[in-house]
C-alpha cells in the first residue's frame, strides 16, 4: 500500500500537459478478484490508448506513455500487495501509481490537468491516519482511513526491544527478559519486562525509553506528513513512556490501551477510528454549520450555483468548497470571457467542472470537502462559502 499526502497532491496539481490521463479502479487484497485485477488494468490501459489515439495524440508518444503501465501488468509483486483502490496518473514523461485504502469507482479522464477529486477524502476530513501498535516484542504501523486500514512495512524500525538494545552502543550490558506483571489489566499473556544487570524498575523504564527513541527515529523516514494524526496502541504503562520518546507532532494524546499483539488490524481500526473521527469531523461540521448560517440569512457568501462557484474558485474567492465525490459535471470555463459551458459528456474540449473548482480552490489556499452526494449542504449538487 502507498501513502498519499499534501506533497503528492501538489505534484499532481502542478502538472499541466496536452494529455494528462487519470484513471481509477477498484483493487483487491486477496482472493479470486485480486487475480482479475491485472486483467482489468490491462483493459483500462487499452481503453486509454484507444482514446488518446482517437483524440489525435501521436502514436509514438502514446506508446511511450503506456510503457510503464504495460510493465506493471506482469509485475506479480505489485498485484500481490494491493490495497482497495488503484489510482494512476500518466503524461508525457510522467507516470505515477498509488495503491490506496479507498474503494474507487472505475473512472478514466483525459484532460490538460489531472483529475484529483476522488483523492480528496484521503487528505481532508474523511482522511488518513496512522495506528502505531507498540509492545516490547513487536512494533506495527498501520495506515488507513474511515473505511480501511493496511499494515505498513517497517524496514528502518526495530521491531522488538531485544533487537533494538542489542545493537545499542553499550555492548557490555547484557539484556534479558522475563514475564512480568506491570500491567495486570492487559489481556492475555503478561508483557515481557527487560532488565540489565539489576531488576531496578527505573532501569527497566530507561531501557524502554531508549527502545522507543530508536523506534521514533526509525519512523521519521516514513512519517513525513505530520498533519496526519496517529493513534498509539499499547498496554497502559507503555503509552506515557512512548509519548516521552515521541517527536511526531501528529500523535494524539489519547491512545488505545490493551495488548495490541492480540488485536488484528480490523479490531485496531475499529477502536482507533473512534478516537480520530472527532478530529476529522470537527472542521467539516464547523464549515457545514457556517454554510447553513450564511445560507439561512440569504447571504451572498453562500452559494450552490455551479457557474458562480467555478468562476469564484478560479479567481481565489472560494474559502470552502463542498463537492459530490462521485458526480461529474462536464464542461469548460473560459478565463478570458468568464463564461462557462456545460456538456452532456466528456471530451477533450471539456473537463469535470467540479474537479476544476476543487483544484482551483486548493491552489488558492481554500479548503475542499469531497462528500457523498447526500452529504453536500444546501439544496444544490455543490456548495461554497465565498471569501467576499
Amino acid at each position: 500500500m502507498d501513502t498519499f499526502n499534501d506533497q503528492d497532491l501538489k505534484q499532481l496539481l502542478d502538472m499541466s500537459s496536452k494529455w494528462c490521463v487519470s484513471f481509477y479502479m477498484p483493487a483487491h487484497r486477496v482472493g479470486r478478484e485480486q487475480q482479475q485485477d491485472p486483467i482489468r488494468f490491462k483493459n483500462l490501459i487499452a481503453q486509454v490508448e484507444e482514446k488518446l489515439l482517437e483524440y489525435g495524440a501521436d502514436r509514438t508518444e502514446v506508446r511511450e506513455m503506456m510503457r510503464p503501465m504495460e510493465r506493471l501488468v506482469s509485475d506479480a509483486d505489485f498485484w500481490q500487495h494491493q490495497s482497495d483502490g488503484l489510482a494512476v496518473f500518466l503524461s508525457s514523461g510522467f507516470s505515477k501509481t498509488y495503491r490506496l485504502p479507498s474503494k474507487f469507482e472505475e473512472l478514466m479522464v483525459i484532460s490538460k490537468n489531472f483529475h484529483i477529486k476522488p483523492l480528496l477524502p484521503l487528505i481532508n476530513e474523511n482522511g488518513q491516519f496512522y495506528i502505531l501498535a507498540v509492545s516490547l516484542n513487536n512494533i506495527r504501523l498501520f495506515f488507513g482511513n474511515r473505511d480501511l486500514v493496511n499494515e505498513v512495512k517497517l524496514s528502518t524500525v526495530p521491531t522488538s526491544m531485544d533487537d533494538a538494545l542489542h545493537h545499542m552502543e553499550d555492548p557490555e550490558k547484557q539484556l534479558g527478559y522475563h514475564t512480568g506483571t506491570r500491567n495486570p489489566s492487559a489481556r492475555g499473556a503478561q508483557p515481557a519486562i527487560f532488565h540489565g544487570q539489576g531488576n531496578d524498575a527505573d532501569d527497566d523504564e530507561k531501557d524502554i525509553l531508549r527502545y522507543f527513541q530508536l523506534v521514533d527515529a526509525g519512523l521519521k523516514s516514513i512519517l513525513n506528513d505530520e498533519s496526519i494524526p496517529m493513534v498509539l496502541a499499547g498496554v497502559d504503562y507503555l503509552l506515557p513512556i512512548y509519548h516521552d520518546a515521541n517527536s511526531y507532532s501528529g500523535l494524539l494524546k489519547d491512545g488505545l490501551t490493551g495488548n495490541p499483539d492480540e488485536m488484528d488490524e480490523k479490531e485496531l481500526h475499529k477502536h482507533a477510528w473512534k478516537l480520530v473521527e472527532p478530529v476529522f469531523d470537527k472542521n467539516k461540521q464547523k464549515a457545514m454549520k457556517q454554510f447553513g448560517l450564511l445560507d439561512g440569512k440569504n447571504s451572498d457568501l453562500a452559494t450552490d450555483e455551479l457557474k458562480t462557484i467555478v468562476k469564484a474558485a478560479k479567481y481565489g474567492q472560494v474559502d470552502t468548497l463542498f463537492v459530490p465525490l462521485n458526480t461529474q459535471r462536464w464542461g469548460r470555463f473560459e478565463q478570458k470571457t468568464g463564461k462557462m459551458f456545460l456538456a452532456d459528456e466528456f471530451s477533450t474540449d471539456n473537463e469535470d467542472l467540479l474537479n476544476f473548482a476543487a483544484t482551483q480552490t486548493i491552489l488558492n489556499s481554500g479548503q475542499v470537502f469531497a462528500l457523498d452526494d447526500d452529504e453536500v449542504p444546501g439544496s444544490g449538487e455543490q456548495a461554497a462559502i465565498l471569501r467576499y
